[in-house]
């Protein structure tokens, strides 16, 4: 699962540190005094790490909560989130956060309460206007989990908390624990999806659309509220046939009066970013399709992503009610 543990000093007595220690009992710890010793350092390799990273559990001590960028959300005025982790378990080519940082390694915040506090005093300072927190930005919401138990200290949270939604974003089938707890109509589990041929070219790691679904169809029959997110939508010559096969899949299992939110938006990364992925993976057919630069985003050139997009939202929204689709505008 993780090759070695890494663990401040000054939170190896947490009881949450504690909790993933004995889960990792075979693992090598190694105890530390800050994480930036073992994350932050220059010429590590992320594509070997990547392959067999470490687990790191360390304190945040500032910036628990961020606003979010302007063209992320889904509907809200008020926009933040939070990373109780940094970097994924999946290896997706088309992801920011392989150019992000410069280690590979998985790195847990285990100060919750910390976290918790700054989302409640956020809360409380637009109340009673809703305010809407994402947990998936930096990492993968739900995929660590099991390990990290992040679900079952936040619902309780939100669901005390009457102006203030979660958005749960994920790749992963790990809705156990959400089984396990009373459905909170403030948490929305977002699950993202690829067309088939774009997952298995360019989502390493990630679970088939099939066990993606089942899990979705799961948490709906259980009283969730999800969302949809097809994004990134990634160009290749049979892209409109693979969208409009994806659409059946997901609503053969899926009732669309089920969906809280759909977002759809086309491959695009930080100008930084994808220089960092590019020379990481200096092959990948997907960075050597015809790209362009606006507003420091590299992205296909305007008239084919408008025809994309154009597209993609035609055949999806003979599906949805116009009501719950939200595109990813960030020319905006």
């Amino acid at each position: 699962m993780v090759s070695c543990v890494y663990v401040e000093s000054e939170v190896r007595q947490y009881p949450r540190t504690l909790q993933i220690i004995k889960q990792l009992k075979s693992t090598p710890l190694i105890e530390i005094e800050h994480y930036g010793e073992v994350f932050n350092p220059r010429a590590q390799n992320f594509r070997l790490q990547k392959s067999n990273p470490g687990l790191i559990i360390a304190r945040k001590h500032k910036g628990q909560v961020l606003k979010t960028p302007k063209s992320y959300g889904i509907g809200g005025y008020h926009n933040y989130y939070f990373s109780h982790m940094l970097n994924c378990l999946y290896d997706c080519r088309y992801c920011f956060l392989q150019g992000m940082y410069r280690s590979a390694h998985q790195l847990v915040f285990v100060n919750y309460e910390d976290f918790a506090a700054e989302i409640s005093q956020i809360a409380t300072r637009y109340d009673p206007e809703p305010v809407w927190f994402f947990s998936g930005y930096d990492c993968d919401s739900l995929a660590n989990d099991p390990l990290t138990r992040f679900v079952e200290y936040f619902v309780p949270v939100f669901a005390e908390l009457g102006n203030s939604w979660m958005e749960l974003r994920t790749k992963s089938t790990q809705v156990r624990q959400l089984l396990k707890l009373e459905p909170c109509s403030r948490v929305v589990t977002a699950f993202s999806f690829t067309d088939q041929y774009s997952h298995r070219k360019l989502e390493h790691g990630v679970a088939s659309i099939k066990k993606r679904l089942d899990a979705m169809q799961a948490l709906v029959e259980a009283g969730w509220p999800i969302g949809l997110r097809l994004d990134p939508i990634i160009y290749h010559s049979n892209y409109q046939s693979e969208f409009v096969q994806l659409l059946q899949q997901i609503f053969s299992v899926i009732d669309a009066t089920a969906l809280h939110s759909v977002s759809l938006g086309a491959f695009r990364l930080p100008k930084d970013n994808y220089k960092q992925v590019h020379r990481l993976y200096p092959d990948e057919p997907l960075f050597a399709q015809n790209l362009t630069l606006d507003k420091d985003i590299i992205s296909y050139p305007l008239t084919l992503e408008q025809e994309m997009i154009s597209f993609c939202e035609q055949k999806l929204l003979q599906w949805i009610p116009p009501e719950i689709y939200f595109p990813c505008n960030w020319h905006d």
